[in-house]
């Protein structure tokens, strides 16, 4: 299993851009995925919605709502992972997790969350 801890959060003017910052430690070879998700202000964890995952194939899948302004890449070493926001909007306003997935072993699946990290973005 592994543990996450977010950075990079902060307050931006609409069009501006954030980098937020995901630190992975522990067995990094059992993760399978690598995700950003967010929660709108008033909104219940239920409402977490994905923002971004990357895989260990290195494909990765976007919400329709971030497509063509935010990307998810990792580093070499998969250590720690990282959302590029770019453009951003009014509604981009949330407080931010980082996500891992993956197997202990071969049947014993994990999830990992952080903390989480709030974005702000003004209009």
């Amino acid at each position: 299993q592994v543990q996450l801890k977010e950075s990079g959060g902060g307050s931006v003017q609409a069009g501006g851009s954030l980098r937020l910052s995901c630190a992975v430690t522990g067995d990094l070879a059992s993760v399978n995925q690598m995700a950003w998700y967010r929660q709108p202000p008033g909104k219940g964890r239920e409402e977490r919605e994905l923002v971004a995952a990357i895989r260990s194939d290195g494909s990765a899948n976007y919400a329709d709502s971030v497509k063509d302004r935010f990307y998810i890449f990792d580093n070499n070493t998969k250590n720690a992972f990282f959302l590029q926001m770019n453009n951003m909007k009014p509604e981009d306003t949330a407080t931010y997790y980082c996500n891992a997935e993956g197997h202990i072993g071969a049947v014993s699946p994990f999830t990992s969350w952080g903390k989480g990290t709030l974005v702000n973005v003004s209009s």
